[in-house]
């Protein structure tokens, strides 16, 4: 079951509610922090994180990771019906290029809980799959990003925004919607969205996201291109770029 906010919650009064009273995982809150690992690092390759029996999470690990040394991670959220074998020939090269792990969670349902009806089962779940992966490198923590396509871009977007004083980078190709009960930190984001796009309208998402973060004082990079609703490779290698080589500023 999902939790979800109480029957009288009103989401356009937000100033007047006590967010300590919500459980963190109504809120799309994550508890993990980055510790110190305690297990030895997982050998290059593809490794299942042993977090649910069916569409479990899955990590990339590349060569050439220097033991101990923080290396970068990046969350990519799939789209609706989509699985981490989708998403994964799209981000694969990049990550064993730029030498970063890649973790590919999946929704329970056949899109994100968030999408459904509120937080639930699988932000626990992505708790655990970062656990796990904590527990095996030292993560960058300039270099933390939730990334996501279409509905995965709204919960990357969603679950960023929320938790940007975890994470550094939040990268959304053609994500819908926004849903943040109360914002954290300032990661940089990175937008993609088509005018051409016959699914979800760049007006009311990508362009509409773009201006109320900038309005908000977040550094946003807003990435224009032509197509349709798809991953488009020259996008991703854009934003892989943004990912790997921009910093964020920490107050």
């Amino acid at each position: 079951m999902n939790n979800t906010a109480p029957s009288n919650f009103n989401p356009g009064k937000l100033e007047e509610f006590d967010f300590s009273s919500f459980p963190p995982s109504v809120l799309g809150r994550l508890s993990f922090r980055i510790t110190p690992p305690v297990n030895p690092p997982l050998p290059p390759g593809g490794h299942l994180l042993g977090v649910a029996e069916e569409r479990d999470t899955l990590l990339i690990v590349p060569e050439g990771l220097e033991p101990g040394e923080p290396v970068p991670l990046l969350v990519m959220f799939h789209g609706a019906g989509g699985s981490a074998e989708k998403v994964l020939p799209f981000l694969d090269a990049h990550a064993k290029a730029g030498r970063f792990l890649l973790m590919l969670p999946q929704s329970i349902y056949p899109t994100w809980d968030l999408t459904i009806g509120g937080h639930g089962p699988d932000i626990e779940r992505l708790e655990k799959a970062l656990a796990v992966v904590s527990s095996h490198f030292v993560i960058d923590p300039d270099h933390f990003g939730f990334a996501g396509f279409s509905d995965g871009g709204s919960y990357a977007l969603s679950a960023g925004i929320t938790n940007g004083n975890l994470l550094s980078h939040v990268i959304v190709f053609s994500g819908g919607f926004m849903n943040v009960y109360h914002k954290e930190g300032r990661p940089l984001v990175f937008i993609a969205h088509s005018p051409e796009d016959e699914q979800l309208n760049i007006k009311t998402s990508g362009l509409k996201h773009y201006e109320q973060l900038r309005r908000e004082g977040y550094n946003v990079h807003f990435q224009m291109f032509s197509g349709p609703h798809i991953i488009h490779p020259p996008v991703v290698e854009k934003a892989m770029t943004f990912f790997l080589r921009k910093t964020p500023k920490r107050t």
